[in-house]
């Protein structure tokens, strides 16, 4: 009878040593992503944070988000730059906490890969590190899984979860927001997290480009335009509601400006908002000028230029603006709050853009 060889979890293309790497190498970005609630340190099989610390609020309320990053890891993985996706998942989860009011205390990670490259893991989880402490949140766990099989080897995605906490007489919401109220648009960093399906299938699979192409538009190559990271806004929503009364935030994510602004208005309400206030930046010229998308499917889709938007008494724009300001926040009032007619959308844009709309 031949020898042979019993099968084993390496054989099956999982690399449990890799791994180990992998955490010994991320560990001092990890550290870096603390606060002084958090109980222990990296390795253990749950992540503990103190939460006496919150005997300080009268009620306070957990809030909790989860989201991940869409087809935007494709750029990266393409591009070899691994350090920056983690802004990105840190953004889309912290500033989707901060929309009612809550402080992001905590978040966890989940990478998901083909193989395990351990620079490659430990890059990823830098990123997600530096966006914890950009949130002012502490990064407690994750999971990094090997799935040889499901995915090619180079493939990945990532996902995070984040827990923040909001006073309950603090909570920020459509139930604040008034007639004559003002809304307030904050720029976005570019295309952020969303719409990456359709960019590509513009960029890619219609017009050809490759992401090393000088675009004069953007001063930069196209890679480096659309591995540009979410901006997180959290501390800057957090300073803003401290400063002036905020009655409602809006993260513009997936579905557009109109969507989920809509989503903090009253059913009796309308929010009017004038595009005429700004001009998006050059990346959504393009894809809609390459793609002949129609302004409506691109406002539902991507951002136009706007990654946040505060709801706020008229009287209190001007304090809200120079507090942007002073943290070097582009913001402008971009709309108003109305009574709503009957059969009217809780959400109208009016007007046309800027140059380079």
């Amino acid at each position: 009878m031949s020898e042979t060889t019993g099968a084993s979890y390496a054989a099956a293309g999982v690399d449990i040593e890799a791994g180990d790497r992998a955490v010994t190498l991320m560990k001092e970005w990890v550290r870096k992503a603390s606060r002084p609630e958090v109980v222990g340190g990296l390795g253990g099989f749950a992540g503990l944070f103190d939460a006496s610390a919150l005997k300080r609020y009268a009620r306070p309320l957990l809030a909790s988000a989860t989201d991940g990053v869409g087809t935007k890891v494709d750029i990266a993985r393409r591009m070899g730059v691994y350090d920056t996706i983690g802004h990105d998942l840190v953004g889309m989860v912290v500033d989707d906490l901060v929309v009612c009011g809550a402080e992001p205390l905590f978040m966890t990670d989940y990478i998901c890969v083909g193989k395990v490259y351990p620079e490659r893991v430990a890059a990823i989880v830098k990123g997600i590190a530096e966006g914890c402490v950009l949130a002012g949140c502490a990064l407690v766990g994750g999971e990094t899984a090997e799935h040889p099989g499901l995915l090619g080897a180079d493939d990945f995605d990532v996902a995070g979860a984040g827990t923040g906490v909001v006073e309950a007489d603090g909570l920020l919401g459509a139930d604040r927001v008034r007639p004559g109220d003002v809304v307030v648009a904050i720029e976005s960093s570019g295309l952020h997290s969303n719409g990456y399906s359709l960019v590509r299938h513009v960029l890619f699979d219609r017009a050809g480009w490759a992401l090393d192409r000088e675009v004069p538009e953007f001063g930069r190559t196209l890679g480096e335009e659309l591995l540009e990271p979410t901006r997180i806004y959290s501390l800057d929503c957090l300073a803003l509601a401290r400063a002036t009364e905020v009655h409602a935030f809006s993260h513009i994510t997936g579905g557009g400006l109109a969507n989920n602004l809509a989503r903090v208005i009253p059913d009796h309400l309308q929010a009017v908002v004038e595009r005429a206030t700004w001009t998006p930046g050059p990346v959504f010229g393009v894809v809609g000028e390459l793609g002949a998308v129609p302004r409506e499917e691109l406002e539902k889709t991507l951002n136009m230029g706007v990654g946040m938007m505060a709801v706020l008494p008229r009287e209190s724009a001007e304090v809200a603006l120079s507090v942007l300001a002073d943290r070097d926040v582009d913001a402008w009032v971009a709309g108003e709050i109305r009574a709503r007619e009957s059969g009217a959308p809780a959400v109208e844009l009016v007007g046309d853009h800027g140059v380079g709309a």
